[in-house]
């Protein structure tokens, strides 16, 4: 039987949220990019994640709560690359707008 190698570049919770939400080119509409901007964790979560790892230093976590731990560092993890494409894609947006005036002397 012969080796298959698979590629699994572009399968990260990450990568997969971009296909779905139309990024992957890199692209991320300014509405959206704006509510992306806007999302943050509730301040229950807030305290149930900051309890977590307190507790998580002392090594008084059940299975379920450090799975629930390793859950909230997750989607941490995807809410900071996510609002750093939606920086970048309002970023690039407003350098497109500009771009024009200066060119012509009006930014100035």
């Amino acid at each position: 039987m012969r080796a298959t190698t698979v590629n699994h570049e572009g399968r990260t919770e990450v990568t997969i949220l971009a296909r779905l939400l139309g990024m992957e080119q890199g692209t991320l509409p300014s509405r959206m990019a704006r509510f992306i901007l806007q999302r943050d964790f509730s301040e229950a979560d807030k305290a149930r994640m900051h309890d977590l790892a307190t507790r998580n230093q002392d090594d008084a976590l059940s299975t379920d709560e450090k799975a629930e731990l390793l859950a909230y560092a997750k989607a941490g993890t995807l809410l900071s690359l996510l609002k750093s494409r939606a920086r970048r894609a309002l970023g690039v947006k407003a350098k497109r707008r500009t771009a024009p005036s200066a060119a012509h002397g009006r930014g100035a």
